[in-house]
C-alpha cells in the first residue's frame, strides 16, 4: 500500500499541491528526505510560476499525478549541505530549474545535457530514483542533489531571477547552440510573453540585432522602448512580411498556440535557423518545400543542462538580466493562474514564498 505524501520521508514540509484537474491549490502537508551526503537543503525564498505550471495542474498534457506541488523556477537559501558536497555552502543563495535528477552516465549527460537524459528527472511531477514522488517549489523547502543545484550570483535580485531558471535557459541554450549569439546577427522573437521578453533581453545583450514578430501591434511600443528590441513586425501586415522576407539569420518562436509557421519561416535568408521553443499542443503544418529551397533549418530546443544554467546565471548577472515580475502572496495563486491562462501578466509572477507561505498554514 503507497504511503501517504507527509509519510514517505523523515522530514515533514509544507506547500501547495493541487489535488485534481480542476487545478485548484490549496495548503498540502507532506514530507521531504533526510538530507545525504551529496544533497542540498535551501529554505524557498521565492518561486516563479511557469505556464508550464498551469498546463500540469490541468492535468492538460495528460501525464500529471495528484496531489502536485508545481514549481521549477526556484530560488533560496543554503540551510544544510551533505558531508561530500563542495559546490556551495550555507548561506549561498542557490536555485533549481526544471530538473533534479539524471542517470549521470548516458553521453547526454557526460556531455551536460542531462536535460536531454532519457531518465532525466522532473523537479515536480516525477519518480525519483528511491520510488518517490517529486515535489516543487511552491513549497517551504527543497532537498537536491548539489549537482543539479546552481549557484546565483550576489549581484542579481532573487525574485526576478527565479523565472530565468526556465524560461531564461530556455531562450538562452538555442541561442548559443544554433550559432545565434553572434554579433551582427539578425534574430526574430516570435511572441512577446514571459520567454520572449527575456530572449530580447538576452539576444541583445549577446551582440544581435533583434526584431520583435507578434500578431498584435499594441504591443510595439513596449518592444521597442521598454525591452529594448531594435524593431517591431507586425505578422498579420503582409505588406511588412513582404518587406522583410530574406533578412533574418534566425527566430526564435516563443509561441504555445497552434499558428502558421510558413510565413515565419520565409523571413530567414538562406541557411536560416528557426527554432520552436513554445509548445502547442496540436502538430503545425510544415512545408518542406521552402526549406529545401533555402537550406533552412526548423528545430525545436528545450532548457539546457546544468553547466549551461550556470553560464547563463552568471551571463544574466554581468549584464543586469533579470524578468520582468509581478511578485505575489501565495494565497493570491489561484487568481494568478486564471490571469496567467488569460495572457493578463508582464511577464511572470512570482511567488514571495519566503515572506507569505507559512501565514497559509492550516
Amino acid at each position: 500500500m503507497a504511503r501517504l505524501p507527509e509519510e514517505e520521508h523523515p522530514v515533514k514540509a509544507f506547500g501547495w499541491a493541487a489535488r485534481d484537474t480542476s487545478g485548484h491549490l490549496s495548503p498540502f502537508n507532506f514530507s521531504r528526505r533526510a538530507t545525504s551526503e551529496e544533497d542540498v537543503r535551501f529554505k524557498v525564498l521565492y518561486c516563479g510560476i511557469c505556464h508550464s505550471d498551469l498546463n500540469f495542474i490541468k492535468n492538460e498534457w495528460g501525464f500529471s499525478e495528484f496531489p502536485l506541488v508545481p514549481g521549477h523556477e526556484i530560488v533560496g537559501e543554503v540551510t544544510e549541505v551533505g558531508s561530500k558536497v563542495n559546490k556551495v555552502k550555507v548561506g549561498d543563495k542557490v536555485g533549481v530549474g526544471c530538473m533534479v535528477g539524471s542517470c549521470r552516465s548516458c553521453d547526454n549527460c557526460a556531455n551536460d545535457l542531462e536535460n536531454y537524459c532519457p531518465k532525466m528527472i522532473l523537479t515536480y511531477n516525477a519518480t525519483y530514483h528511491d520510488g518517490t514522488r517529486t515535489y516543487g517549489g511552491y513549497s517551504d523547502f527543497m532537498v537536491v542533489n548539489e549537482h543539479f543545484v546552481v549557484h546565483i550570483p550576489d549581484s542579481i535580485r532573487l525574485d526576478a531571477a527565479a523565472p530565468l531558471l526556465c524560461a531564461g535557459i530556455t531562450v538562452y541554450s538555442p541561442l548559443r547552440y544554433f550559432g545565434l549569439a553572434e554579433p551582427g546577427k539578425h534574430i526574430g522573437i516570435v511572441g512577446l510573453g514571459g520567454l520572449g521578453h527575456v530572449a530580447i533581453k538576452f539576444a541583445k545583450a549577446l551582440g544581435s540585432k533583434v526584431t520583435v514578430i507578434s500578431t498584435s501591434p499594441i504591443k510595439k511600443n513596449e518592444a521597442l522602448e521598454h525591452l529594448g528590441a531594435d524593431s517591431f513586425l507586425v505578422s498579420r501586415d503582409l505588406d511588412q512580411m513582404e518587406a522583410a522576407m530574406g533578412t533574418f539569420d534566425g527566430i526564435i518562436d516563443t509561441v504555445s498556440a497552434v499558428h502558421p509557421i510558413l510565413p515565419l519561416i520565409g523571413l530567414l535568408k538562406s541557411s536560416g535557423k528557426f527554432i520552436m521553443v513554445g509548445v502547442p499542443d496540436k502538430p503545425l503544418e510544415l512545408p518542406v518545400f521552402p526549406l529545401v529551397m533555402g537550406r533552412k533549418l526548423v528545430a525545436g530546443s528545450t532548457i539546457g543542462g546544468v553547466k549551461e544554467t550556470q553560464e547563463m546565471i552568471d551571463f544574466a548577472a554581468k549584464h543586469n538580466i533579470t524578468a520582468d515580475i509581478e511578485v505575489i502572496s501565495m494565497d493570491y495563486v489561484n487568481t494568478a493562474m486564471e490571469r496567467l491562462a488569460k495572457g493578463e501578466v508582464r511577464y511572470r509572477f512570482v511567488i514571495d514564498i519566503g515572506n507569505t507561505l507559512a501565514a497559509t498554514k492550516p
